[in-house]
């Protein structure tokens, strides 16, 4: 028999598990367009399930369940509050867009997403290589067909089986490096396997083959160089709703992952790590930003700019870790890049949200020049942008110059030079990346309109968007609480 405490653990995940099998029941007898009750119900479900997890993760405790397969810890609960969150506000934004575009003629849109966002709370409670790889397949099944959801699309249906090829090729890297693990220390378990490790029993020659492929296949769902080649292609080819969906909340999870795998299972590998992360932050920030400078392409632009913050969020966290390191000096950089990661996904929600609304029946709005005079057709919207490409930037005093600050800082204090080499580094191709996105506000500020029109946006999503843009900026202003609230989900996830 189940025991409580691990239903109450998992409770969310089977909130999330019945209503969307009753939200696929439900929208058979729904004949509207756009899916209303379909998608109140959904959004309804969502924000239950987000005051649930913030609930949990506020309480701060710490509870391992099924068998220590599952883990549900603070650090793990704010990461899923946040994803949901973030699904929820991507639902809100590409439901116009996606209705406008016949794809919410069965509901799959709604069910989907869900299913993508258990994926995404199984892939960050598990604390078991099975339970992992579980969720990684039912967050990426759902997103490979949300990505082809749009079925008279061709170039939506390309992205989809590239990103189904590539997909299952870094699953199999991620599966074979599990089993290597498996073989090398008998346990699926993620703390018996760090256990194993630390005993120094275990041939190391085994544990390093197996942790390429792990690393190799963790570098792939972050999109990092080289396992980056899918991102571009699936960015620019899905709709740009399902562009949305792909593109932020499941970072989050791919960091809980990352941290999961490194951190808690893999630490006494750590010098060996932290060299393939060295090498993969290197190759993103060189690579994601001179690509993003030809593109002319945003979402393709925006694509080339993810693989450079993820680039970023991979220096907070290889810099976690140095010879006689504390605690203390662990949880900086660690949340520093949970930090970072937060803020990127509230960033990214904002800048789709305004290329959503750009885009009309007919018309996708995917271009750079479709932005010219923006601000003349809309200031407000206008405004929003330029703010998130600024904070992308690094600009002061917008979140995204803290969030590099911090993982900057938590390079310069390890004391180690290699790591004041790449801070340096950092900076100036940060200084590069600040062109393409200074090149879109020159094209929304100083250019000319290419049509008259004004945008046109439901009040919800004004009001959302509006809020959305007020946080980048008011997060930038007073970062304290939120980072706060990572450095205590990243000490209590450290301690224990």
């Amino acid at each position: 028999m189940l025991d409580k405490i691990s239903l109450i653990a998992v409770f969310p995940e089977l909130i999330l598990f019945v209503m969307a099998c009753a939200i696929a029941i439900m929208d058979l007898s729904v004949k509207s367009t756009f899916r209303t009750l379909t998608y109140g119900v959904t959004l309804l479900t969502l924000a239950v399930v987000a005051a649930i997890q913030a609930v949990y993760a506020d309480g701060g405790a710490t509870v391992y369940a099924f068998g220590n397969m599952v883990v549900s810890d603070s650090m793990g609960n704010w990461l899923k509050c946040f994803a949901t969150i973030a699904v929820m506000v991507s639902l809100l934004y590409g439901r116009s867009y996606a209705g406008a575009r016949d794809m919410l003629r069965g509901g799959e849109f709604f069910t989907l997403s869900i299913f993508s966002l258990l994926g995404m709370f199984v892939m960050i409670s598990g604390n078991n290589f099975l339970v992992t790889y579980m969720g990684l397949e039912l967050l990426t099944l759902s997103s490979y067909a949300l990505v082809a959801l749009r079925r008279d699309n061709a170039t939506a249906t390309e992205a989809a089986m590239k990103y189904f090829v590539l997909g299952a090729m870094a699953s199999g890297f991620l599966l074979y490096g599990m089993s290597m693990l498996y073989g090398a220390t008998g346990s699926l378990d993620i703390t018996a396997v760090f256990n194993a490790i630390s005993s120094g029993n275990v041939r190391h020659q085994v544990l390093i083959f197996g942790l390429v492929f792990i690393v190799a296949g963790l570098a792939f769902k972050l999109g990092v160089v080289p396992f980056h080649m899918w991102i571009p292609d699936v960015y620019q080819g899905a709709p740009t709703a399902v562009t949305l969906m792909i593109g932020g909340a499941p970072k989050l999870a791919a960091f809980a992952i990352t941290i999961r795998l490194l951190v808690e299972g893999m630490l006494p590998l750590a010098i060996d790590w932290q060299q393939m992360l060295i090498v993969l932050s290197v190759g993103s920030l060189i690579i994601g930003n001179f690509a993003a400078i030809m593109q002319t392409n945003i979402k393709r632009m925006l694509a080339f700019s993810t693989i450079s913050q993820m680039g970023f969020v991979l220096l907070g966290l290889l810099a976690g870790v140095i010879n006689g390191s504390s605690l203390p000096f662990s949880t900086t950089a660690y949340s520093a890049s949970m930090f970072y990661v937060v803020t990127y996904v509230l960033t990214t929600l904002a800048t789709f949200g305004v290329i959503l609304l750009l885009a009309r029946e007919g018309f996708e709005s995917e271009e750079i020049a479709d932005f010219a005079g923006l601000n003349q057709r809309s200031p407000l919207y206008a405004g929003v942008m330029a703010v998130c490409l600024l904070s992308f930037a690094g600009i002061p005093p917008l979140v995204g110059f803290y969030a590099k600050l911090s993982v900057l800082q938590a390079l310069m204090a390890s004391g180690n030079e290699a790591y004041i080499a790449l801070a340096v580094f950092a900076v100036a191709m940060s200084l590069i990346g600040a062109f393409y996105y200074l090149r879109v506000i020159k094209v929304m500020y100083f250019d000319k309109p290419l049509t008259a029109s004004s945008v046109v946006g439901s009040n919800e999503v004004r009001v959302v968007l509006c809020i959305n843009g007020a946080l980048v900026l008011i997060l930038g202003l007073v970062p304290g609480g939120l980072m706060a609230l990572c450095e205590h989900s990243i000490r209590q996830m450290l301690g224990t």
